[in-house]
């Protein structure tokens, strides 16, 4: 008949190390089964006890250095330094002597290890330390730059991942270090031109951002400063809507400071900036027979746009589409103004008479714009005007991303901050904070100009 296994008189369990009690068959702490544990080998020492050495026949064992020919070692002895001979019979090489690495104390007694490497105070970190400025950070990684020599360092003339800082950005937009995905470089754009400032983002909901803007600084020819802003919103249901709204505030902008220095009007000069953002998106649309043929349902490319030039005592504006401008005077208690008119379905409701304002926006059709640049446009129609401010004030340049979190005159004063006039990019940043933490639903872009107290007020022109 079959019997149990025997339990190995263990006092431990071979699993868990738990104590274990006289006649347990299994651990109390994790269940290990003590039956399987093989029996103990018996314990046959080289050095018993009493200090005897058993020493099998024919075997001339060698009492070992500093011994007391009793069996009993030195306490620390190499087994390198007892005699013997390799494979082939010859003896083998006495063992180097024992030697400290670099750093290491000169009085280390011996048998210790030294061949770990110190251990660093702090570990490098993959971002910037962000207790150091940014002169401690280039002359930390100054310092770090022959370590690193080893690993593949970007060039000049590549990107560098923002996440770690160190590896290269492939084609496809990720980090060949770390993986990171890196922004895009229109999803949020900042630029500080001057007395003026624009900031561009992405928002929430929208995979691209499909604004752009051109912000800039030149002087009349009497020597009078002359600030210029053109903002563009691509129109979603178009093709390439990022791709018009670039060119079209890249032409505009550059056609305003071209002309304003030749002693052009700025009215005059805003209009034919208009008309050069036109062409430029129109240019788009030219393109081979067969990608028309491939893609028959797509319509060109096409964009909002509104601009606004500021000089002493002169506020020009310009626009196509439903973007807009605000005028914020800097006595808050003056009232706003809104100084454009939208090129959308709303607007037309209201100037017919068939809906007032709060109707029209609140239809699913009031953002439907009826004009704007492109090939397939109606009819060109560049809407200009000239105002001469009797007091200092700001005047805001956005697209709809913005105002549809402040339509009125009076919310947009309310969301621009108290001192944009004297700290316009901290004004747009928290301008588009503002969409963002409303909801973020569209592109968001906007472009601050102060006005100067001018010399004598007048009305508008």
């Amino acid at each position: 008949m079959s019997q149990m296994p025997q339990q190995a008189a263990v006092r431990k369990c071979p699993s868990c190390e738990e104590p274990l009690e006289p006649g347990d068959r299994f651990c109390g702490a994790c269940g290990y089964d003590l039956s399987v544990v093989p029996a103990r080998p018996e314990d046959s020492p080289t050095l018993v006890v009493n200090g005897a050495v058993p020493a099998p026949d024919g075997v001339d064992w060698p009492v070992a250095r500093d011994s007391d020919g009793h069996g009993r070692p030195a306490p620390v002895h190499a087994a390198a330094e007892l005699p013997g001979t390799d494979s082939g019979g010859s003896p083998l090489p006495p063992p180097p002597p024992p030697q400290a690495p670099p750093g290491a104390p000169e009085s280390a007694a011996p048998g210790v290890r030294f061949d770990r490497p110190d251990e660093p105070d702090e570990y490098p970190l993959q971002a910037p330390d962000p207790r150091l400025t940014a002169e401690q950070e280039a002359a930390a990684q100054d310092a770090a730059a022959p370590a690193q020599a080893a690993h593949a360092e970007p060039t000049a003339a590549e990107k560098v991942c923002v996440a770690c800082r160190a590896g290269r950005v492939d084609d496809d937009g990720y980090c060949e270090n770390c993986g990171h995905a890196q922004p895009r470089e229109r999803d949020h754009m900042e630029q500080e031109s001057g007395p003026i400032a624009a900031v561009s983002d992405r928002g929430l909901r929208h995979h691209r951002n499909e604004d752009a803007f051109s912000v800039g600084c030149t002087a009349l020819p009497d020597g009078a400063p002359a600030s210029v802003a053109i903002v563009c919103d691509g129109v979603s249901s178009a093709t390439r809507p990022d791709d018009a709204s670039l060119a079209a505030s890249r032409a505009a902008g550059e056609s305003l400071l071209g002309a304003l220095p030749r002693g052009t009007h700025p009215q005059q000069a805003m209009h034919d900036a208009i008309l050069a953002a036109s062409h430029a998106v129109n240019a788009l649309a030219d393109e081979p027979a067969t990608a028309r043929e491939q893609a028959p349902h797509q319509n060109a490319p096409a964009c909002t746009l509104v601009g606004a030039v500021v000089t002493a005592g002169l506020l020009v504006v310009g626009w196509v589409g439903d973007s807009r401008v605000y005028w914020v005077p800097t006595d808050r208690s003056t009232p706003p103004a809104r100084l454009t008119e939208d090129d959308s379905w709303a607007a037309q409701m209201v100037a017919a008479g068939l809906m007032n304002e709060a109707e029209a926006y609140a239809d699913e059709r009031a953002h439907a714009i009826t004009g704007w640049l492109g090939a397939d446009a109606y009819e060109l129609e560049p809407h200009t005007a000239s105002f001469k401010p009797d007091r200092p004030g700001l005047v805001v340049v956005c697209t709809d991303g913005l105002w549809n979190y402040a339509e009125s005159a009076e919310e947009m004063a309310d969301a621009v901050p108290l001192d944009a006039a004297a700290r316009p990019l901290h004004g747009a940043r928290v301008l588009v904070g503002h969409a963002l933490d409303g909801g973020g639903h569209d592109n968001v872009t906007v472009a601050l100009l102060p006005f100067p107290a001018p010399p004598q007020g007048a009305g508008s022109a």
